[in-house]
């Protein structure tokens, strides 16, 4: 069947032969050199081995060989996994493990992580089949040469691509994806968040082992776009990008919008040329919002998660400003709900577990039919996180549900508190754990990256102005350094839990 991303690809190296596909930095390479790259490398991949249903994987920073790759997998009907290259070696032998890759791809830094000849154990203790080595340079050694193709029949609806979760459970988990659910999903996005333009320019920041990154990769190549990516996030340059290549859709985690608006050259710099401007997975400063907007661009909050595809809902553009904590509703090809803790359904204003369906779903978690069953029941992926659809209709995030801080019998959400403090000036950053308490039980413990003009004292008077006094962060840390953070661009609670393990690391209270 022809319901695939490759097929999507010939098309457009036939129609756009000569439009830029990706542009890494100063590298650019266009759709019909993008599709005889991927021919090359796809053929080559067929000689070592790879079968339909075979696993790639992928340990690199973002490059242009890593999208080679990807694509090259695809179309010879394997599944692509891709791993953070953050990962440190047991985290990464534990992944291998479980995938059992047929190929394994790496840069130089992949390479001293992963030596050669390392055994490789499933998550059970028993022997995995070693995969074939191949490095970057591999792969980019076959960007010219002669014309190598493959052609075969892939199921649109088997798994063709596992995005690794980003590990804020104990260990993490694959979310497959197939063909089918990824086209999709793109076409449920471009339905919902139309651009009013033929050429999508995406600017991609986010690891292309995320969800963040990979997806809006493959939704340039869908839509036929162009996707512009460096191997790694720098404002500045970042900045440049927007401004000389007219980027048309920025979407990213909250942190990127900030540390491009922090820049000097951003209050001279057109960027008015961004249509669609999402963000999400943290808490949004307002006065982020605001500098966005101020320079013509609506950033727009997004409710998602890896399971759902990316995006799960979208706030529209007509109550962006007037509810700009609100994440949208559900839209043509998407619903969302809310339900108790025995699965009925919830009326608008009641707290509950956020529910979703559409074509991006999931098809379950690798090798983890139970967890697969917890979370996808009836049509219905449950997130395990809390939200309330208010009488527009509109979704409000209110917290991870393994998140909420139950004070002195109350819940108090850690999203809230968090939102209450981004307002605070000179706060750049700021996360809320629970810390044990012996007045309440537990309260908020909040731990902060500012300018160095915040104090605990000022920004606990700022949070008795706008909190109930059970919600009020008890513990203040300020920290010099940025928090820790996941390769999405979300804060690490994880991270910062291990920074502050016992009472004995707490500080001062300070009411």
């Amino acid at each position: 069947m022809s319901v695939t991303i490759d097929h999507v690809l010939r098309w457009w190296a036939h129609e756009r032969a000569a439009q830029d596909a990706l542009v890494c930095g100063e590298d650019r390479i266009a759709y019909d050199a993008l599709h005889h790259w991927v021919g090359r490398v796809a053929w080559h991949f067929a000689e070592a081995g790879l079968g339909v249903g075979g696993r790639v994987t992928i340990f690199a920073a973002n490059s242009m060989e890593y999208c080679v790759a990807a694509l090259a997998a695809l179309r010879c009907g394997g599944i692509v996994t891709g791993l953070n290259n953050r990962m440190v070696r047991p985290e990464v032998m534990y992944l291998l493990g479980d995938y059992a890759p047929s190929i394994l791809i790496t840069d130089n830094e992949g390479a001293l992580r992963i030596p050669a000849g390392i055994e490789i154990l499933a998550p059970d203790s028993a022997p995995v089949p070693a995969p074939v080595r191949l490095a970057m340079a591999d792969i980019a050694a076959l960007r010219a040469g002669e014309a190598l193709d493959i052609h075969r029949e892939v199921d649109p609806s088997a798994p063709a691509i596992i995005v690794t979760t980003s590990g804020s459970t104990a260990r993490p988990k694959g979310v497959m994806w197939s063909n089918q659910s990824v086209i999709g999903y793109n076409h449920a996005y471009m339905l919902e968040d139309p651009l009013g333009s033929t050429h999508a320019k995406f600017l991609v920041v986010a690891p292309f082992s995320t969800s963040a990154g990979f997806v809006q990769f493959i939704q340039a190549v869908l839509q036929g776009g162009t996707a512009y990516f460096p191997a790694r996030f720098e404002p500045g340059p970042a900045l440049q990008t927007i401004v000389r290549e007219r980027i048309n859709i920025f979407c990213g985690a909250p942190i990127f919008l900030q540390r491009i608006a922090e820049l000097p050259e951003f209050a001279e710099a057109d960027v008015s040329c961004i249509h669609i401007a999402h963000t999400g997975g943290a808490a949004v400063a307002p006065k982020l919002l605001r500098q966005w907007s101020d320079k013509g661009v609506l950033v727009r909050q997004i409710y998602g998660q890896t399971e759902c595809g990316g995006n799960g809902v979208v706030n529209p553009r007509r109550f962006a400003l007037s509810h700009p904590e609100c994440c949208g509703h559900g839209a043509a090809l998407k619903d969302v709900a809310i339900i108790d803790p025995d699965g009925h359904f919830l009326p608008p204003g009641e707290v509950g577990q956020i529910v979703l369906r559409g074509p991006g779903q999931m098809l379950g978690y690798w090798n983890n039919p139970q967890a697969t069953a917890d979370v996808l029941v009836n049509g219905w992926l449950r997130t395990g996180d809390l939200g309330v659809i208010n009488e527009l209709g509109l979704l409000r995030f209110v917290d991870r549900a393994k998140d909420m801080i139950i004070s002195g019998g109350l819940n108090v959400s850690a999203a809230e508190v968090e939102r209450v403090i981004m307002e605070f000036p000179g706060v750049a950053e700021a996360a809320v754990l629970s810390a044990p308490d012996a007045a309440f039980g537990e309260t908020p413990f909040a731990v902060v990256h500012g300018d160095g003009r915040v104090t605990p004292k000022e920004l606990f008077e700022h949070c008795k102005r706008n909190l109930s006094s059970y919600k009020l962060p008890r513990y203040i840390a300020l920290r010099e350094e940025p928090l820790p953070r996941l390769a999405t661009g979300k804060i690490s609670k994880p991270a910062i839990r291990k920074l502050y393990p016992g009472p004995e690391e707490l500080p001062e209270r300070v009411g």
